[in-house]
C-alpha cells in the first residue's frame, strides 16, 4: 500500500488538481453569468444545460488525454446558449413557452385531471405528497392545483378553506418582520443577537427567566422583531408516528 504511494505519477496528480481548479472557477463563472435561477428549481432547458455543463467539467477534471482547453470551451459554448436563450425567452412568449414549458393543471374545480397526470407521468401518490408538502392533507380542500413549468406543484383551496386574512378582520396587525436565530444547534449567534441591538448576556437572562440553565439542550431559538423569544428543545427521544400510505 505505501509502495504505491510512493510510485503514484505525482505529475498527473498535479495536472489533475490544475484541470480541477481551472474547471471549478469556469463553472462558478458561468453559474454567476447564468444567475441564481440556474441553481434554483430547474426548468426542462435549464436541466439539460446543467446536467451537459457538469458532464463537460468533470470530463475535463479526470480525462487526463483531452485537452482542458476544448473542455473549458465547451462549458462557455453552453453558458453562452443558455444565456442568450434566457435573454430571448424574456422576450419572446412563444420560445418561452417552447423552452421553458408551460403549467399543467392536474385538479380542476375539485376533480383529478387523470389525463394530464399521465402527460406529466405524475402518479397518485406523487400528487399526494405534493399536495402534503404544500400544507393540504385533505384533497377535499384543494379547487385547483397545477405542475409549474418548473415541476412544483401550486394550489388554490375552495374559497370556504382558504385562510382568513387580516384585513377581512379589519383588525390592526402587530409589527412584523424577519426572526434571527439566535441559538443553533446549543450554540449562541453573537452577530445576529447584534443585528436585533441584544447581547448575549441579555440572552442568557431571557433563558434562565424561561428555565434553561444548560444552553446545550436547545436545538433552535429564535427572536422576533417584538422581541418575542421562541425555544425549540432537543426532543431526541419524542416518540414519531408513522406516516399512512
Amino acid at each position: 500500500m505505501i509502495e504505491n504511494i510512493f510510485q503514484t505519477n505525482w505529475t498527473e496528480l498535479l495536472d489533475v488538481t490544475l484541470r480541477a481548479t481551472v474547471s471549478l472557477v469556469t463553472l462558478f463563472l458561468i453559474t454567476k453569468m447564468l444567475g441564481k435561477k440556474q441553481v434554483s428549481q430547474l426548468s426542462l432547458f435549464d436541466y439539460v444545460i446543467g446536467i451537459s455543463i457538469g458532464n463537460f467539467a468533470a470530463e475535463m477534471t479526470i480525462n487526463l488525454e483531452s485537452d482542458y482547453l476544448h473542455g473549458i470551451l465547451a462549458v462557455v459554448i453552453f453558458g453562452i446558449v443558455a444565456y442568450f436563450v434566457s435573454i430571448l425567452t424574456m422576450k419572446s412568449i412563444h420560445l418561452r413557452r417552447y423552452f421553458m414549458g408551460t403549467p399543467t393543471l392536474l385538479i380542476q374545480d375539485g376533480k383529478l385531471l387523470e389525463k394530464n397526470m399521465k402527460k406529466v407521468r405524475y402518479d397518485i401518490n406523487d400528487l399526494l405528497e405534493q399536495c402534503r408538502i404544500n400544507g393540504y392533507f385533505d384533497m377535499s380542500e384543494i379547487k385547483y392545483a397545477l405542475m409549474e413549468a418548473n415541476g412544483t406543484v401550486s394550489i388554490l383551496p375552495f374559497e370556504t378553506e382558504r385562510p382568513l386574512k387580516v384585513k377581512d378582520m379589519k383588525v390592526k396587525p402587530k409589527k412584523e418582520g424577519l426572526c434571527a436565530n439566535v441559538i443553533i444547534d446549543g450554540k449562541i449567534m453573537p452577530h445576529n443577537l447584534e443585528n436585533f441591538h441584544k447581547t448575549t448576556d441579555w440572552l442568557k437572562k431571557e433563558l434562565k427567566v424561561k428555565g434553561y440553565e444548560d444552553i446545550s439542550d436547545i436545538l433552535l431559538a429564535t427572536l422576533d422583531v417584538n422581541e418575542k423569544l421562541q425555544i425549540y428543545e432537543r426532543n431526541l427521544d419524542e416518540k414519531i408516528k408513522n406516516v399512512l400510505e
